[in-house]
């Protein structure tokens, strides 16, 4: 309203305001745009400072209801409403607000700001650690990553402080005595709305209570509220959906979350693409693509991302001594299947699969696309089978398609590679560990121990077998990447292609909640936040974003760097001839790896499969009937794909061995 030149009110309109049952404390004190009529304004009772727009929109109900544009039975305290807003049957009244244009607000208790509010900026969320030590300072700017460094980070306290003291001025700099409703947004038969930013072109329908919070929706990627929500000290972003009973508290909701069937949050954070229905999450850092539908799971004190609840999925942060001071995670793409129970401390590693009760404690980060079996009591750790399992698969191809963010401004980066440097560096690590059991314990062993858990010997080999095939696969997709569609004349030209463009990327590298980048880019960005070279949270996101965007420039200075290690091979070298081996071998890898995902998936189409089909028919119905229901085998379009994917790679090597076998030594 700020931006409108406002007169007062006229004799004529005073007394056409008086006629129509509307009071003032002072009608000096409510100004109105220059062509505001009085016509729509009927039994209000204003105090305070009021400024009032024109009202000339007609709102189209469904049913076909028309009401017009205006003030009608409502109190108003310090309010502007802008043009063509309605704002019907407020029950008590509207206090410390500014309506943007074009708002309908119907049948609500009250909407208030009481004193100076940060709307939810600042509030403190006890992720992972209930009684304290890991807090997250929420924003309208915290993406994933941020609060990755702020919750886990604590052995750089300087970095903490000044991250928290970012927030802090983020917080000061948007506070205010006055609250915001933005334009295009709607609110009706709602309960309270104490101290809330709303963004453009929200929906709140029916919610019970929100109090103290922003929601950021704007018309891009706008935010629906729904019946029963109850939400206290929370900051939504852009896109999200909260529906059905939901009741959060502390929390910060990602952009393009949903949650609904009556699920609840207390002390959590849920970015991007997180959806949670029915169950229960306490303490938990849910990062993107964080699922959890069923009923009886509860997550609690753990770090997720690319994960799946399975039903009744359950863990534990209490161990009766000191409290719920334990914490756990389930690095990217980890599932847990119904009725999987973990006994924090523990870590799972990346893409692995967990069933049954585990209670000792188990480290598997090195160990990634595992199984984690429990069988009267014990942990058996089968290494590396998920590789060749199509539910993997299948999640790396639904996940990007299932991101459902239309905010041109994203606040997470999200990488999806299943195979990635962060993988990779881990298969090499789960190679040495793997051999070196063998070899303290004996080739004839039955089973080798590592970090509480048990692997079979049958399950130690085959875990070799797939760790070294899907390293060949990564090594030489990054090869023939850098080496596409360009002729060379000479080994030299090849040499000098393959030379990195950059020198970051060697090193370790991490996974900061969805961003994979190397650990030495995360230290620089952590030592200007120390020294204060970065003093802003929009800087941080800023460095986050450019990592993300040279992800595959730093990738092949690591991938560069592990030819020789892996391969026995000098890459300032390296010829022709041994990079054709190194495409067959590729080639074998990626061929053979679709094999067994084939064969993986032909098991949903086995007799087994088939029970339950064909209800009171014969053999020959239960095969039409599942046909109708699921297709058949060949022409299923995660079948073709894979047999594609067999075709395509097969034809991009032997394209590569030609243009290389015109090289002359």
């Amino acid at each position: 309203m700020c931006n409108y030149s406002f007169r007062s009110l006229s004799e004529n309109e005073i007394r056409q305001l008086e006629q129509q049952s509307c009071s003032a404390e002072d009608w000096k004190n409510i100004k109105v745009s220059h062509n505001f009529s009085p016509m729509h304004i009927r039994n209000v009772t204003f105090s305070g400072m009021i400024y009032l727009g024109s009202f000339e929109k007609v709102y189209e109900l469904p049913g076909g209801v028309k009401k017009h544009s205006g003030i009608y039975n409502s109190v108003l305290h310090n309010v502007s409403v802008g043009d063509n807003c309605c704002v019907w049957n407020i029950k008590n009244y509207i206090a410390n607000y500014d309506i943007a244009n074009d708002t309908y607000i119907e049948n609500v208790d009250c909407i208030y700001t009481e004193g100076r509010s940060t709307f939810g900026n600042g509030v403190k969320v006890s992720v992972l650690n209930e009684t304290g030590g890991r807090e997250v300072l929420i924003s309208d700017k915290l993406s994933a990553h941020q609060a990755y460094i702020m919750s886990l980070y604590r052995h750089k306290p300087e970095v903490i402080r000044r991250m928290m003291k970012m927030v802090e001025y983020y917080s000061n700099k948007h506070s205010s005595e006055t609250g915001t409703i933005g334009h295009d947004t709607r609110i009706i038969n709602s309960g309270c709305v104490r101290n809330v930013r709303i963004g453009d072109h929200a929906v709140i329908d029916g919610v019970a209570r929100l109090n103290n919070g922003s929601i950021n929706s704007h018309q891009e990627a706008p935010v629906h509220i729904g019946c029963g929500v109850i939400a206290d000290d929370f900051i939504i972003s852009s896109g999200s959906h909260l529906d059905e009973g939901t009741m959060i508290s502390r929390c910060f909701v990602g952009q393009a979350c949903h949650l609904g069937h009556n699920y609840s949050a207390s002390d959590s954070l849920f970015f991007s693409n997180c959806q949670g229905e029915n169950g229960e999450a306490c303490a938990i850092f849910a990062g993107p693509f964080t699922v959890t539908h069923h009923k009886s799971t509860l997550l609690i004190a753990g770090m997720f991302s690319f994960m799946n609840a399975g039903s009744g999925s359950n863990q534990s942060n209490h161990m009766y001594k000191l409290g719920p001071i334990h914490q756990g995670t389930l690095e990217r793409g980890a599932k847990t299947t119904s009725d999987s129970y973990i006994l924090w401390p523990a870590r799972v590693g990346a893409f692995s699969l967990v069933m049954g009760r585990h209670v000792n404690h188990s480290d598997t980060s090195d160990m990634p696309f595992s199984y984690l079996i429990e069988q009267k009591g014990t942990t058996y750790l089968v290494p590396g089978v998920n590789l060749r399992s199509v539910g993997t698969i299948r999640d790396a191809q639904k996940w990007p398609k299932r991101d459902k963010r239309t905010d041109p401004v994203k606040l997470d980066f999200i990488n999806y590679n299943l195979l990635s440097p962060f993988t990779i560096q881990k298969m090499f690590k789960s190679v040495s560990i793997l051999r070196e059991l063998r070899r303290l314990s004996g080739e004839t062993s039955e089973a080798y121990s590592y970090q509480s858990a048990k692997i079979k010997s049958s399950s130690l080999e085959k875990g070799l077998k797939l760790y070294e095939i899907a390293i060949h696969k990564f090594m030489g997709n990054s090869i023939i990447k850098r080496l596409e569609n360009i002729h060379f004349k000479s080994n030299d030209e090849i040499r000098q292609r393959l030379h990195p463009d950059t020198l970051i990327g060697n090193g370790e590298w991490v996974d900061i909640a969805g961003l994979i980048a190397p650990k030495s880019e995360i230290d620089n960005l952590l030592t200007n936040i120390e020294n204060g070279s970065v003093n802003r949270l929009k800087e941080i996101n800023a460095c986050f974003g450019e990592m993300h965007l040279n992800y595959y420039t730093y990738e092949w200075t690591w991938v560069y760097g592990k030819i020789k290690d892996f391969y026995g091979i000098d890459p300032e070298q390296i010829t022709a001839q041994q990079i054709i081996e190194i495409v067959n071998n590729w080639r074998e890898a990626v061929v053979g790896l679709d094999r067994m995902v084939y064969e993986d998936a032909r098991k949903e189409f086995s007799l087994s499969a088939k029970t339950g089909f064909g209800a009171d028919g014969t053999t020959s119905e239960k095969e039409l009937d599942f046909e109708q229901v699921r297709g058949d085998f060949e022409n299923n379009t995660f079948v073709t794909a894979v047999l594609k994917h067999i075709e395509v790679k097969t034809a991009l090597g032997e394209e590569l061995i030609g243009r290389l076998k015109e090289i002359k030594e």
